[in-house]
């Protein structure tokens, strides 16, 4: 989220890949409520989720709960977050309540643990290709965002609080079993909305320590094709021989989870004895990322 952007940029709302993603996001997402969700007063967390509540037990329309709920996050959203942001999840939004209104989904199982899993799948695809389109379309994520740079509270520590609270109050108006249920659906929509903003292509920053630094350093640039960074350093400093030294580079590299056993099992038939660390990142942005090199056997 650009924190500064003071006007609103219509050539990024207007892309045609943006907007693609916000549609599918939204029929995804309005599937996952009308397949498996309100029929079995299943919640999603955040707004969606309070909006779930009041429909099911007042009666009132959950397209109007939706927009009544959003407004004061969308207007932080335009004051504090950008402009383009706003629009962007006003116009996901209000797509949202328009295919909830019109288009009929029906119901593909009673299967409550299916509904559970699936419904949560469905929905958290919804919200990453909505993410993935520079909208939303539960505005909580706009106050979360505010109270964390604002408190000394982590994004994580406050997403939690308030869903409690929310499952909470599924539990006393609709039963346990639907409360623990919903917890489910909620945790399978997290996950696979990671999936679809980062990628299952999730990268881990590898380094290592050889005595073959040399054989290493050709190995993952000439036949892994993925780019290194090398530090200065010193090998050795072992219980038995403390004072035996070498020096050494140590090689850092960005690779995904997929590549890091290969590499691992290429790296130990130079030097069974190289030492591996890893380290998850959240982003990676900038230099050479994706393999470009001869794909090794």
């Amino acid at each position: 989220m650009r924190l500064t952007q003071n006007h609103v940029d219509w050539k990024s709302i207007l892309d045609p890949f943006s907007i693609l993603y916000i549609l599918a996001g939204v029929l995804c997402a309005a599937a996952a409520l009308e397949m498996f969700l309100l029929p079995n007063q299943f919640l999603d967390g955040g707004v969606t989720g309070m909006a779930i509540i009041v429909n099911l037990h007042y009666g009132i329309n959950i397209n109007v709960l939706l927009v009544t709920f959003n407004i004061p996050f969308l207007w932080l959203g335009w004051k504090k977050i950008g402009k383009t942001f706003a629009v962007q999840s006003t116009f996901s939004i209000s797509l949202l309540v328009l295919v909830l209104e019109f288009i009929s989904f029906t119901p593909v199982t009673s299967d409550l643990v299916l509904s559970a899993v699936f419904g949560g799948i469905l929905m958290g695809v919804g919200i990453g290709l909505i993410l993935r389109g520079g909208g939303l379309i539960d505005g909580f994520e706009v106050i979360t965002e505010f109270v964390h740079k604002n408190s000394a509270l982590s994004a994580s520590e406050i997403t939690i609080f308030f869903n409690s609270i929310i499952f909470l109050f599924a539990a006393l108006f609709f039963g346990i079993e639907p409360a623990m249920y919903s917890i489910i659906t909620y945790f399978t929509a997290i996950k696979m909305t990671d999936y679809i903003v980062e990628g299952l292509e999730e990268y881990t920053a590898l380094t290592i320590i050889s005595k073959n630094d040399k054989d290493v350093k050709n190995l993952i640039v000439n036949q892994f094709g993925k780019a290194i960074s090398v530090y200065k350093g010193e090998r050795g400093y072992l219980p038995e021989t403390f004072h035996i030294k070498h020096p050494c580079d140590i090689i850092m590299t960005v690779v995904t989870r997929l590549e890091v056993h290969r590499i691992k099992l290429a790296v130990q038939e130079i030097d069974p004895t190289a030492f591996f660390y890893l380290q998850t990142i959240k982003e990676v942005k900038g230099g050479q990322i994706k393999h470009v090199g001869k794909k090794h056997g």
